[in-house]
């Protein structure tokens, strides 16, 4: 079950993280593709990897979790997470609720936590280079059957 039911929820969801006022217990897995679905529908221009590097630092920030080498923003796993909605996204047709889009990708692979982990292995993936920087994965080509 989503927490995100209608476009409105998708809305407040984005606006809340844009602005930085989104309380750190609604940061959830779900809000984080809830997020990148709504970005990449309604605001492309602003759905660069860099731009979601400083919204999510930023929203860490007002969180209280550092940006470090250990903790807080990884850029590997926020871009292969953007993939994943894009590719999620690119199957539905645009005029479809984005509820129904969310619904569809956290039913699959990536609604699991560690879904990640089947394309890098631990070690790479939570390396430093990997938290900073676009790293490649070592287990398998990133793929989600388009």
């Amino acid at each position: 079950m989503t927490n995100f039911e209608t476009d409105d929820d998708f809305a407040r969801l984005a606006t809340s993280v844009l602005d930085a006022s989104l309380p750190h217990g609604e940061w959830t897995h779900e809000a984080h593709f809830a997020l990148a679905l709504w970005m990449l529908r309604h605001r492309p221009e602003g759905a660069s990897p860099q731009d979601f590097r400083r919204i999510i630092m930023r929203l860490n920030d007002a969180h209280g979790t550092p940006n470090t080498d250990n903790s807080g923003y990884h850029h590997t796993i926020t871009i292969a997470s953007i993939e994943a909605a894009r590719s999620c996204l690119s199957r539905h047709d645009g005029n479809e609720p984005l509820a129904h889009v969310l619904k569809s990708l956290v039913d699959g692979p990536c609604g699991r936590s560690g879904w990640i982990l089947a394309y890098w292995s631990r070690d790479r993936l939570f390396s430093v280079a990997a938290r900073r920087d676009w790293v490649e994965p070592d287990l398998q080509t990133l793929s989600f059957g388009d």
